[in-house]
């Protein structure tokens, strides 16, 4: 007996170091691996990342700052800096020698503090004491180059991936690619406007170059963004012709109505709308592509929900003319669009291609078969959404907002450069070239790149920091980016998702809101109808006369109970539509919370009960 307990024992004892051992050795060596099970794959380095850190052609050092020993009390911050530090080492691991990776934890009042504050880290206070916790990234290449992350804030860990491989990225490109701009909006600010949002990400990656709104010749820049182009002199279409033509390569932004354009009415003619649209004819007629004229994209399924005021208050109601556009609406071939989730576009145009065409348009951007072409004067003179959705007509076709132009083009200019003001011809210090191969990226909509649809302000550190809401931004990056012939980066962007809209109850609502506007449009009729036979009745029985005859009275009192029971079906179908909002919400919270842990404990129950069979 003595004997089979010191052997238990002995096995115990061992079973526990074995235990011990195994824990040890997954801890030092299998830190990095990692099952990922989320839908966007938002703990797996992506092919673009591993493209970049096996290209690096000269080391490149990444310093962690992590104050392991402060953070402890901080149980989310620990566990999303252990997660950084994985995610770093298996950058290292991926990288063949040329990442260096130095794991920092800097005590308060050391060297190590200093550093990370020399470097522009940003520290935030962990106790009274006046002690703070680090948790930031300093790159550094063999130029002393140097790119910062400052903290790791754990509501960004959808961009994490991206935020450093961006880091490593520009440390391994230290020389940017250049963009020049043409734009009669005032992108670059003025005295009493910021510059636009726009041009942060944008130049993150790039050199931008202000050519104002018209320019003799272009030369020096690696892509061209034109913006806006509505006031464009005949040397700038000529400039920009040459430089397509010449291998240039650039992305359109045209109008039909751009609201960020603050143009004024002719004084001397007020009755003339100011001129807000863009188009550069002569380019894209040549080109065989058209901006359909004065017509706007309208799409019910995409249409942005917004405040208005109305016969009962205040009430939220789909703006055609503002469209939502999410991965349905977006080219999954192409890399420009490939992997964005949300575009906010607002009065774009429509694109498409005239018979005979000199290139091929590739759709980057469409509306759903559920869309219509509205009139541009519509929405000048009628901003009331609910008129505008009441002329909603869907055209069964999708229609195209932004798109690709390849193939081979004649000059716009076939007789060679044009003529000044004077009947001079413009005397350039380069060939005329008559033909060439087009690559380049139209959008109908230059309100894509206003702050107010893709960003909202947001306060941090004293600081007004703007909080990206849609992907207009990743989408004008990648353009750029993917024109001058560089794709690894467009794979990291936008890998989390800024919203998850609820489909099924937008659906039930939109359905509910179809059928309430229909029954208030049949109120209204009868309203308008009853007011009109009241007033013939007025004039073929009293002579005009104010005072109501017994008919009369019997008319009103018959509208009035019809419209009585009318607004009781308007409530009916109200409530309905918050019914079915919330049996769809408890159905789903019955399958989310009790379902699952009941599935379980019956595969218990069943499992417990074949296993006792079996000993029986």
């Amino acid at each position: 007996m003595n004997q089979r307990r010191l052997i238990s024992s002995t096995g115990l004892l061992l079973a526990a170091l074995l235990a011990l051992g195994v824990i040890i050795l997954v801890n030092t060596t299998l830190t990095s691996f990692r099952l990922d099970l989320t839908e966007n794959k938002l703990f797996t380095l992506s092919d673009g990342t591993i493209n970049i850190v096996r290209s690096l052609d000269e080391p490149v050092t990444l310093d962690f700052y992590f104050s392991r020993g402060l953070l402890t009390d901080y149980p989310q911050l620990m566990n999303y800096a252990t997660r950084v530090r994985d995610l770093l080492e298996e950058y290292a691991a991926r990288s063949g020698g040329k990442l260096e990776l130095n794991v920092i934890e800097p005590e308060p009042f050391s060297e190590a503090e200093d550093e990370a504050v020399a470097n522009g880290l940003n520290g935030i206070a962990v106790n009274q004491a006046g002690n703070r916790a680090y948790l930031g990234l300093v790159g550094t290449n063999s130029t002393d180059d140097k790119e910062v992350i400052p903290f790791f804030k754990t509501d960004e860990a959808a961009s994490l991936e991206y935020d450093v491989t961006k880091l490593i990225y520009n440390l391994a490109n230290p020389d940017k690619r250049s963009v020049g701009i043409i734009s009669s909006l005032p992108l670059f600010g003025g005295e009493e406007s910021e510059p636009w949002a726009i041009l942060e990400p944008i130049g993150e990656f790039f050199q931008v170059e202000d050519l104002g709104a018209n320019v003799e010749r272009i030369r020096g820049i690696d892509v061209l963004m034109v913006v806006h182009p509505k006031d464009l002199d005949t040397q700038t279409e000529y400039a920009i012709d040459q430089f397509l033509l010449n291998g240039g390569r650039a992305i359109f932004f045209v109008d039909p109505l751009a609201e960020q354009d603050d143009a004024q009415p002719d004084p001397d003619n007020p009755q003339v709308l100011p001129d807000m649209d863009s188009d550069p004819e002569a380019l894209f007629e040549t080109w065989g592509v058209e901006m359909v004229d004065q017509k706007l994209a309208a799409d019910i399924n995409a249409a942005m929900r917004v405040q208005t005021r109305g016969a009962r208050g205040p009430q939220e109601i789909d703006y055609l003319p503002w469209l939502k556009l999410d991965e349905s609406n977006l080219s999954r071939e192409d890399f420009a669009t490939s992997e964005l989730k949300l575009i906010h576009m607002a009065t774009a145009g429509i694109l498409r291609t005239l018979e005979d065409a000199a290139v091929t348009m590739t759709p980057l951007i469409r509306t759903s078969t559920e869309a219509m072409m509205l009139e541009r004067d519509l929405i000048l003179f009628q901003r009331d959404p609910s008129v505008i959705r009441s002329n909603f007509e869907s055209g069964g076709e999708r229609l195209t907002l932004a798109a690709r132009l390849s193939g081979t083009v004649p000059s716009s200019f076939p007789n060679g450069p044009p003529a000044d003001d004077a009947g001079e011809t413009v005397e350039t210090d380069a060939e005329h070239v008559a033909e060439g191969e087009l690559n380049a990226i139209v959008v109908a909509d230059t309100d894509i790149l206003a702050d107010m649809f893709w960003t909202r302000p947001q306060r941090m550190f004293g600081i007004d920091v703007p909080q990206v809401i849609a992907d207009n931004g990743d989408f004008v990056v990648n353009s750029l980016e993917n024109l001058s012939g560089n794709t690894d980066l467009i794979s990291l962007r936008s890998r989390g998702d800024y919203e998850r809209p609820f489909k099924v109850v937008e659906e039930i609502r939109r359905k509910a809101e179809e059928q309430f506007r229909a029954r208030e449009q049949e109120l209204q009729a009868k309203l308008e109808e009853t007011e009109r036979k009241i007033m013939e009745l007025q004039r073929e029985g009293t002579g005009g006369d104010a005072i109501l005859t017994q008919k009369q009275t019997e008319e009103i009192e018959r509208f009035r109970q019809e419209q009585l029971q009318t607004r009781k079906e308007l409530r009916a179908v109200q409530h309905e539509l918050q019914k079915n909002i919330e049996r769809l919400g408890n159905r789903l919270k019955f399958i989310n919370i009790g379902l699952i842990p009941l599935l379980i404990g019956i595969i218990a129950v069943i499992t417990g009960i074949i296993r006792r069979r079996r000993y029986v």
